[in-house]
């Protein structure tokens, strides 16, 4: 199981990665922020309070991808733009999650920051899977890389989410965290980069 010193150093290694990348990636992120801003009619960053380490709560920020718009019958629905699902496809969206990375919420690697309702709510054993920081990319992440589609074919996506997916989700991550070793990060951040 991950122990204290290698947390520390997972830690070090996301601050200094995050500084480094930051400035490389601080243009490309601002013009993806303006043409979210254009595309969708809301400023171009979304945020939303998720769930992180030890439970805590915290706010994440992705780039905006949903456009509101008032339907015939006085509805106001959200639904992805064009672009905005090039952006989801893409995972371009997550990069803001960067900033999360540099002050301390997330990692580059460990499992995805989910909704209060989900980890918040673990048991047991499960429970171990809140001693790392959520992260951006992560063995669960790979797998369900296209979750999004899977979902939509599903006759009730939030049911088919919480009892196939979710618990699968729970068992890999747990996994990850038992089994965490620094180069099992390092390999995962290459299967990211290389997966797309």
């Amino acid at each position: 199981m991950i122990t204290r010193s290698e947390l520390r150093i997972k830690r070090c290694f996301d601050f200094f990665l995050s500084l480094l990348l930051l400035p490389i990636l601080l243009v490309p992120i601002s013009l993806l922020v303006l043409v979210a801003t254009i595309d969708t009619r809301q400023w171009g960053v979304f945020s939303q309070k998720r769930v992180g380490q030890r439970a805590k709560l915290f706010r994440i920020y992705k780039l905006r991808t949903l456009r509101s718009e008032v339907h015939r019958l006085g509805h106001l629905e959200k639904s992805a733009t064009h672009f905005g699902k090039f952006l989801r496809k893409s995972k371009l969206d997550e990069l803001p999650q960067l900033f999360n990375v540099l002050v301390g919420d997330m990692s580059f690697v460990g499992p995805r920051p989910d909704l209060q309702g989900f980890a918040d709510q673990l048991e047991g054993g499960d429970k171990i899977i809140l001693i790392v920081k959520p992260g951006i990319t992560g063995p669960a992440t790979l797998k369900y890389k296209d979750e999004e589609r899977v979902l939509e074919r599903q006759k009730d996506p939030d049911h088919y989410n919480r009892t196939i997916i979710w618990v699968d989700k729970v068992k890999i991550n747990k996994k990850y965290v038992q089994n965490y070793s620094f180069c099992l990060d390092l390999t995962l951040i290459l299967k990211s980069i290389f997966s797309k």
